[in-house]
């Protein structure tokens, strides 16, 4: 099953949303979800809950959250301000089209690891 994403307050970018879904990704941001100025604990449950991997810039809580033991749909992470958004969209395209959803659960890719 193909990957379903999910931004973040950070990570929702127009420009790179836009783009990733001119090129057939699904996505949905937190401003869509009506999900703003929510905790990083209620960004994962609502991934979660809809199948969908999780995209953020929070590289430390979602990695606490991890070790926490918190089920989730997969977690993509990158430093905030690392990335142009062309770059993000590069490398999240190589991301969804090499790992599926089922190989996702539960497991955290930094973005960094996806060079184009």
């Amino acid at each position: 099953m193909t990957l379903q994403l999910y931004f973040d307050e950070d990570t929702m970018d127009k420009g790179l949303v836009t783009a990733l879904r001119a090129r057939g990704a699904d996505v949905l941001t937190a401003l869509e979800a009506d999900m703003i100025e929510r905790q990083d604990d209620d960004h994962l449950k609502f991934a979660t809950a809809n199948g969908r991997v999780l995209y953020s810039f929070n590289v430390g809580d979602y990695c606490r959250l991890q070790a926490e033991g918190r089920t989730h749909a997969g977690l993509i992470l990158a430093q905030q301000q690392h990335y142009s958004a062309g770059e993000q969209m590069r490398r999240l395209l190589r991301l969804i089209n090499t790992l599926t959803a089922e190989e996702m659960q539960n497991r955290i890719e930094f973005l960094s690891r996806w060079q184009v």
